[in-house]
Parts: structure tokens; C-alpha cells; sequence
């Protein structure tokens, strides 16, 4: 059965990243895999009446499993409704890599994929990625494709170095494919060890970015691997016994000069991962009798609502957008 996803209250990305480029601020990209992080995500965005996109890997669908995140999103848009606010709600597939993938997404509700040829020879890439915008946009899906390869490891992702991209690629790449948006490669990095530690963490590449927007004037650019990666988090969780030292993330003040520009979606996965590990690790190393799962997910979610409120307010200047966004789609 295929699901349009219209029926559950989404909306893809085109309005969102058109109005966040002219406003100077960046969509926020909160990736989930369980129903704390989700209500985390809504939560957050509804006190702030911030748009949102939330997005799952592939290894993420499989965890929730297709039909349940489904229900999920459904139950996401219900709890906007419910909380009296009026924010939009896409739902896209972060790091797609097959067009059966992105197809199957499609005909499950999702309002936007990525797919992700990066890792293949340039023009593989780019047949792959037409491929895939030839099916989602009939179904007004939007698609966003990648040029440049990340470094780092996040779920199904990995890379052990990275290759920015070539701005000289770009204009000719979003013309053959009809992306909708692009993500790039300037210094990000996915996970928590985006540089090594002990080192001043180098800038992002400004300079790429700024000669992509003079070659694609007003298009939609992308960051990935662009969580902090919240020293009280990491100190909190290595108090607690757990082993991440050395992780270091991008520093917010870089990402919100990101924001300022043609980059209108960020995506942040890691540090809501280790917001919620933190508190967890937290209330079991205080009260090792606990077993009660939401004695520890609750006070894990609340933390994540706190993370997600900073960002969208203070780093990616979201915040007081979303009802503007959803009159401006009508």
C-alpha cells in the first residue's frame, strides 16, 4: 500500500528551505530512532515554534521498524495539533543509498530523501541521483543529493577521510540531477570525533561555501556532521563510566554563520545522542537499583528538549518561525 505524505499531515521542503534562506536561519535536522527522542524533537520545536525536519537513517527504520515510523510521524504531527501549535513537520531519509531505498520511503509517507552517491564515481553519482528525483518529484517529494565526502562514522556512514567539495562541480551537477538541495562537504565531520584531540579544531571552509552560492545563486545547501558535540555531555558521560575521550564537534559559533547563508538545513544527530546517554548513565550510576525505564528515559528526554531548544534559538536562529512557515504554505 502506498502512503502519500499528505495523508499524514507532512510537508516536504521546498517553502521551508525558500524562506529560511531569505531569513537568514537553517531548518533544524533532528535525527531519532525511538518515541523519547521523537516527543523530544516535537516538544522542543512546538515551545520554540520552530519548522522541523526529522529525519532516520536506513539503520533507523530498520530499528523502528517502516510501519511503526509511519504511525510515529503520524502521531508527530497529531501532537502539534494536540499542543495547540501549528508547526511543519518533514519527514526525510538521511543518507539513502539506493533507489530502492528512496523509493520505498516514498511510497511510505516520507516527504523528502536524500540519496547519497557521494561514494561513487562522479558520474554515477549523478545518474543515480536523476534516478531518484525522476520518481520522488511526480509525488512532489523533495530530494536532496551529495557532493563531497565527510569523514567520521555515524551509523551505516563511515569514511575514514574526507574530500570536500569541488565548487566547480556543483552548478553542473544540480543541473543534470534537479536536486532540490545539496549537501556539502566544507570541515564537518560525522560522529563524536570530528578532529583530533589536543588540537585547535580548524575552521570550515567559508571559502567553498561562499563559491558555491556564487555558483548557485539562492540554492539550498546542507551541512551533515554538524553536531557540537556538548563538552558537559561528554565530561557527564565519562563520569559516569563511559569511555569518550578526545570527542570534539564543530563549534556553534561557526554554525551559525553557516545559518546566515545559503546553508538552510543542519543536521544534528550526535548530540542528542549523547544528551540522552549522558542523563541516563547519570541516573543509574546515582540509583543503581532503578530498573523502571522511564525513571531514566523520562529525566533523558527532558534533557534532549533543553539541547534541541538551544539549538534552535541560539544556533540555527529557527526559533519563531514555524507558524510563518506554515501560512506561507498555505
Amino acid at each position: 500500500m502506498t502512503v502519500s505524505y499528505k495523508e499524514l499531515g507532512l510537508v516536504n521542503t521546498r517553502e521551508m528551505f525558500a524562506l529560511a534562506i531569505k531569513g537568514g536561519f537553517a531548518i533544524p535536522a533532528y535525527n531519532f530512532n525511538n518515541m523519547e527522542q521523537l516527543q523530544a524533537i516535537i516538544r522542543g520545536c512546538v515551545e520554540t515554534d520552530s519548522p522541523v525536519i526529522i529525519q532516520v537513517s536506513s539503520g533507523a527504520r530498520k530499528y523502528a521498524d517502516s510501519t511503526m515510523l509511519r504511525y510515529m510521524a503520524l502521531g508527530a504531527v497529531e501532537m502539534v495539533k494536540a499542543a495547540g501549535a501549528s508547526i511543519p513537520i518533514a519527514l526525510h531519509l538521511d543518507h539513502g543509498d539506493t533507489f530502492e531505498l528512496c523509493k520505498d520511503c516514498i511510497d511510505n509517507g516520507f516527504s523528502s530523501v536524500m540519496i547519497d552517491g557521494s561514494h561513487h564515481p562522479y558520474e554515477e553519482n549523478v545518474k543515480l541521483t536523476r534516478q531518484v528525483v525522476e520518481y520522488a518529484h511526480p509525488r512532489n517529494v523533495t530530494v536532496e543529493g551529495e557532493l563531497g565526502v565527510l569523514a567520521g562514522i555515524e551509523d551505516e556512514v563511515s569514511s575514514e577521510v574526507s574530500h570536500y567539495t569541488r565548487p566547480e562541480e556543483v552548478q553542473d551537477f544540480v543541473g543534470r540531477t534537479g536536486v532540490d538541495s545539496l549537501a556539502i562537504s566544507i570541515g564537518t565531520s560525522h560522529g563524536a570525533y570530528k578532529f583530533k584531540p589536543g588540537q585547535p579544531v580548524p575552521p570550515l571552509r567559508f571559502d567553498i561555501l561562499e563559491e558555491c552560492e556564487k555558483r548557485l545563486p539562492g540554492f539550498p545547501i546542507v551541512l551533515h556532521g554538524a553536531s557540537s558535540v556538548v563538552p558537559e555531555y561528554v565530561e557527564m558521560i565519562n563520569k559516569y563510566g563511559g569511555k569518550l575521550e578526545g570527542a570534539v564537534g564543530v563549534p556553534e559559533e561557526q554554525l551559525r554563520r553557516a545559518a546566515k547563508s545559503a546553508v538552510c538545513k543542519i543536521n544534528i544527530d550526535s548530540d542528542g545522542r549523547l544528551a540522552m546517554t549522558a542523563v541516563i548513565r547519570k541516573v543509574l550510576g546515582e540509583s543503581p537499583k532503578e530498573f523502571d525505564p522511564r525513571k531514566y528515559l523520562g529525566p533523558a528526554r527532558d534533557e534532549l528538549i533543553k539541547l534541541i531548544k538551544h539549538k534552535n534559538e541560539h544556533v540555527l536562529g529557527s526559533a519563531g518561525h514555524g507558524k510563518e512557515i506554515v501560512a506561507a504554505i498555505g
